[in-house]
């Protein structure tokens, strides 16, 4: 049917650990490989990079640029760092800006709290509620998302340095926020378990450091939008605009589970608590995770629905897909290879994950790879829990199921 899709939480070069591809040309030529139409720019706190989507971005409707066969719209992130309630804060925010006039003026405001020339994604001495009012009185038409909102370490839900709830993280501007960004670690589903999330509307971002990472999570629309168009359907979580939100399987996210990564302590909510949360083996203090934290934040049981909620849809990369069908590694030339030659035959990567017909799939792919992708899309996965920091993993084919891999499949 053909989708608009859009990844607004990505990074440039400017950023810390990202890759130096991370470039206007880059981003627009991957995005179409990944089928991805519009990209947050990420990132034009910074002076740098601020100057060269200037050069780069040309206007094409309300708050929406253009690259080459992409789109653009003007987001940074900030990280938010201060002591509120007798404890040390620390929370991501995605800021959205109308224009370029005004990403200046921000960029003018927030000066004041950190160096914006050091980060891509800069800490500031500042808290998010006063933040808000700032962004209010420069232009109406700001808007903040706060980001991975469970990840334990830098977001408002955090384990170690969050909030209990927005109202205690935004105070009297928690009217002005109206989306949430669910994270790598957390779906739609375990967000639904939290009432108090219940009016705002979930996206989800790749978050990317490196081109071949955009769109790796995604926000799938019916028809392009402008600026205001956006803000209103997040507003009003417009289920005949907002289609549904591309996930990771929320299990394979670094911080899914408790543990202890020295230790190779991987621990079940419920296994940590009875351990106190402490390492079985060394003692420490576990890291929570994100099902931990949302157990503990829920008033509803696992399973629940709530009726005005946009779906999600759980995917597992191409690249991923291909090396378990060929039994190689996701890094290697003959998944590069394989990986180039499908796009080449069939479109791009969310063409050949959600659209394309079974049968077409069957055609022009090997019986393997075609396999694993009709499995992926029907939820037949088994997922090994990430923890602390380490990803977790996705088993697609069990063992022995059709052959141990087809390490020759380039002959279309």
């Amino acid at each position: 049917m053909g989708y608009f899709i859009a990844d607004f939480h990505i990074h440039s070069k400017y950023s810390r650990a990202t890759s130096k591809d991370m470039d206007v040309e880059n981003l627009s030529k991957w995005a179409k490989i990944k089928g991805v139409s519009l990209l947050g720019t990420g990132d034009f706190t910074h002076p740098d990079w601020m100057k060269e989507l200037n050069e780069k971005l040309e206007p094409a409707g309300t708050g929406i640029f253009k690259h080459s066969y992409t789109y653009y719209i003007l987001t940074a992130e900030v990280s938010n760092l201060y002591f509120k309630f007798g404890k040390s804060r620390k929370v991501h925010n995605i800021i959205f800006a109308p224009d370029f006039k005004v990403a200046q003026e921000v960029n003018t405001y927030l000066r004041a709290y950190g160096d914006l020339k050091v980060d891509g994604r800069p800490m500031l001495q500042l808290e998010c509620e006063k933040m808000i009012k700032a962004f209010s009185e420069i232009s109406p038409d700001i808007f903040v998302v706060p980001g991975h909102i469970w990840t334990p370490w830098f977001s408002l839900f955090g384990s170690n340095s969050g909030f209990d709830s927005i109202e205690e993280c935004f105070g009297r501007e928690t009217g002005r926020i109206f989306a949430l960004e669910t994270g790598l670690s957390s779906d739609p589903a375990m967000n639904w378990r939290c009432s108090q999330l219940d009016r705002f509307a979930l996206v989800s971002n790749s978050d990317s450091h490196s081109p071949s990472k955009i769109g790796r999570e995604a926000n799938v629309f019916k028809e392009m939008f402008d600026y205001k168009d956006l803000m209103e359907i997040l507003k009003q979580k417009d289920k005949d605009k907002f289609l549904f939100t591309v996930e990771f399987f929320p299990e394979e996210g670094k911080y899914h589970w408790d543990g202890h990564r020295n230790c190779n302590a991987r621990l079940s909510p419920k296994e940590s608590k009875k351990v106190n949360e402490r390492c079985p083996v060394c003692g420490r203090r576990l890291t929570v995770g994100v099902m931990h934290r949302v157990d503990d934040l829920a008033d509803r049981e696992e399973g629940f629905v709530p009726e005005n909620r946009v779906p999600f849809k759980n995917l597992v990369p191409l690249d991923e897909i291909i090396a378990e069908a060929m039994g190689i590694g996701k890094e290697t030339v003959g998944v590069e290879r394989e990986y180039n030659s499908l796009i080449q035959r069939l479109g791009n990567e969310f063409g050949i994950l959600l659209e394309i017909p079974e049968t077409e799939l069957v055609n022009n792919c090997s019986p393997r790879i075609a396999k694993g992708i009709i499995k992926v899309r029907n939820g037949e996965v088994e997922v090994t829990p990430g923890y602390d920091g380490e990803d977790g993993k996705v088993k697609i084919f069990k063992e022995g199921e059709e052959g141990k891999g087809e390490k020759q499949l380039s002959f279309f």
